[in-house]
């Protein structure tokens, strides 16, 4: 099971089932008053495809680490009043309605809390390796991404 390492920040790739709610737990502390998080999950559809029953993640594990620990250090830039924040992306086959990306964040107040959220999504999305193929009753294919992906600099 996934466990935060010391310190404010929890990045991590993996193959195990995602934990939303001891993410969620160790962000809040005495001192925020916002929690702001986002998890995304598996889902029964996708573009021009009804009938979706799970998703394999594939990363570049060096490479993916690296870039989600620079966009928790780039959110930290932007939102110095961010306290913890966990970015955590998972790899392997994941079935319907499982989360396979958590991003929680925590702050004294809303407005950075959301602010840095977005971005660390948004940013992980377009800057970060990982590699989905989409399974269905009638096989499965890689999904082809929209952009290619940029440096975590690029994607603010």
């Amino acid at each position: 099971m996934l466990r935060p390492d010391a310190g404010r920040d929890w990045v991590a790739l993996d193959a195990s089932p995602l934990p939303v709610a001891d993410a969620i737990a160790w962000a809040t502390t005495p001192a925020s008053g916002a929690v702001a998080s986002f998890v995304g999950v598996v889902r029964d559809h996708s573009e021009g495809r009804p009938d979706v029953t799970g998703i394999t993640y594939e990363a570049y594990p060096e490479i993916a680490e690296r870039r989600m620990v620079a966009i928790a250090a780039g959110a930290r830039t932007r939102w110095p009043a961010v306290d913890r924040l966990a970015l955590l992306h998972r790899i392997g086959d994941v079935e319907l309605s499982e989360p396979s990306v958590v991003v929680v964040v925590s702050s004294a107040h809303r407005p950075e809390a959301f602010a840095a959220a977005q971005f660390c999504i948004d940013t992980l999305k377009a800057s970060v390796p990982i590699w989905k193929r989409e399974h269905w009753s009638g096989g499965s294919a890689w999904v082809e991404c929209a952009s290619a992906a940029r440096p975590v600099e690029e994607s603010a």
